[in-house]
């Protein structure tokens, strides 16, 4: 059976080269803005408060792993919440090679990892719109193994800990976006997935994407009317079905393209148009060049 999210991050090409270690005493608040470079936030110890723009504020407890895909706005501070005119904001200090926020001297009551992502593929932007803006995750037993295993290799000082600890982050930003966090995710393709009748629906789109899908035969597939898989597809996944379905393909065509797998007649076939010409239609209009321009840049870069 195909996996849409193994099949959407292998097309992201996930990277993790960044990170910091961050810890907070006392009252403090930090904000970041205007950077938009996905986020994501390791919860080593102790508690706090994320507040992403758009989003309820999370509180964030010892083994948390969040990510912001599309890299929105966000202040993270101790637990208290108070108008922002009456707290001290933290511009962090340098201690003992980690961040600190708020007191200085002692223990600090939570302790992060964070970093940025790096998406390895030039289509990324689309990829995203696909998965939720925001993922939090708790209490599952193979993150909670390798969020132990960042942890250990954060802390320590040895030999080539800078790389173990990019691989390890690696395979923990690819484990948070396959892990489905249910109904309580924000829009996305993981929120889609967890509704089982949409499922069916959306792993049908990516089994046969060559498909001539219609929104009677996907509603089929979900064993629902057409204006309830619509209206039940389109709130989940944040963008309605045919939209989806046509980000997907035209992802598909631009890695096919990027690869030279066949001239634009073939890959037409391939994503599902009865044409050469109907295909460079869609793409130049989806993506601002043709088909052969694209893959004349790619072979340049």
């Amino acid at each position: 059976m195909v996996d849409p999210v193994a099949e959407i991050v292998a097309l992201l090409q996930p990277t993790a080269p960044l990170s910091k270690m961050v810890s907070g005493k006392g009252r403090w608040s930090t904000r970041r803005s205007g950077f938009r470079q996905p986020f994501f936030c390791l919860t080593l110890e102790g508690s706090g408060r994320l507040a992403v723009d758009g989003h309820d504020p999370i509180i964030l407890q010892e083994g948390d792993f969040t990510l912001i895909p599309s890299g929105d706005d966000f202040t993270m501070s101790d637990l208290e919440t108070v108008a922002p005119e009456t707290l001290d904001v933290s511009m962090g200090m340098l201690l003992d090679g980690e961040v600190r926020h708020g007191i200085a001297t002692g223990a600090p009551d939570v302790r992060y990892l964070v970093g940025y992502c790096i998406f390895g593929s030039p289509d990324a932007a689309l990829l995203l719109s696909l998965l939720p803006q925001l993922v939090h995750i708790r209490g599952e037993a193979r993150l909670s193994t390798l969020v132990q295993l960042v942890a250990e290799e954060a802390r320590g000082l040895r030999p080539a800990r800078e790389v173990i600890l990019a691989r390890l982050l690696e395979v923990l930003l690819i484990e948070a976006l396959r892990s489905t966090a249910g109904t309580a995710a924000s829009p996305g393709l993981l929120r889609g997935l967890a509704d089982e009748r949409l499922a069916q629906a959306i792993r049908s789109i990516h089994e046969s994407p060559a498909r001539r899908w219609t929104i009677a035969e996907m509603a089929k597939r979900a064993a629902l009317s057409r204006s309830a898989f619509f209206e039940r597809f389109s709130r989940a996944v944040g963008v309605a079905p045919m939209e989806y379905l046509l980000a997907w393909r035209m992802a598909m065509a631009k890695e096919l393209l990027r690869r030279s797998e066949g001239d634009v007649g073939v890959i037409a076939e391939r994503v599902g148009y009865g044409s050469a010409s109907a295909f460079s239609v869609a793409f130049s209009r989806h993506v601002g060049l043709s088909p052969t321009q694209y893959a004349r840049g790619q072979m340049a870069t």
